[in-house]
């Protein structure tokens, strides 16, 4: 268990759609950080995600959100920062370098844009049924696989050589765009760089979902 979390009285409660990308890269950060933490399953077609007692936790109603024993928060990068500031085990997660950390909030930033709108928008509509346009978020999913893979031949991770934020960030929708109708075979350093990841001593994965036939 994280030392730093001996001092609280119960387990963070992570309140979670349980194949939902944003929540699994906060369930990814509090397994790396090692910190006991409890899952809350809302069922978003069921509308709990919108439930007047949820609302108060989450105000836009949105997953995930996490209860630190009464600490309150949602967006899922926030949840990250979060998460390493109070509970750094020491491992430079978002780097104090200003180069280094401006370089991981980089890719943050792509995991609110291009990964949300790529991505996890094609994962989106195959699994979800979410009415996208899927032919838009395939482009671009390929146009960010098209930076990612040069990028990935010269480093070993996203932000540099060293496994941070901007990994966890980033991880769970490139992993599972196959769901999405997406191929990773045509790019075998963006599946290394997922392998690295995955091979990470307290790695947890998130369920798969079928990959669908057409």
């Amino acid at each position: 268990m994280n030392p730093k979390f001996l001092t609280q009285s119960s387990p963070v409660k992570l309140y979670r759609h349980p194949i939902s990308g944003h929540c699994h890269r906060v369930e990814l950060m509090l397994s790396f950080l090692d910190i006991p933490y409890e899952t809350i399953d809302l069922d978003l077609l069921k509308g709990e995600h919108k439930a007047p007692e949820y609302l108060k936790i989450s105000p836009f109603g949105q997953v995930p959100a996490i209860d630190d024993n009464g600490v309150i928060l949602s967006d899922s990068n926030a949840i990250l920062i979060y998460l390493e500031k109070k509970y750094s085990d020491g491992y430079d997660w978002y780097p104090q370098d200003p180069i280094k950390a401006a370089e991981v909030q980089r890719w943050l930033s792509v995991a609110a844009g291009e990964i949300a709108y790529g991505p996890c928008a094609v994962r989106l509509v195959k699994v979800f049924g979410v009415e996208l346009d899927y032919d838009v978020a395939k482009q671009k999913t390929i146009a960010l696989f098209d930076v990612l893979e040069p990028l990935l031949n010269s480093r070993h991770y996203l932000a540099g050589d060293a496994i941070t934020l901007a990994d966890v960030a980033g991880y769970s929708y490139i992993s599972h765009v196959p769901e999405g109708g997406v191929s990773l075979a045509d790019y075998p350093a963006i599946r290394a760089w997922l392998g690295r990841i995955e091979a990470h001593p307290r790695f947890v994965g998130m369920k798969r979902t079928p990959e669908p036939t057409e």
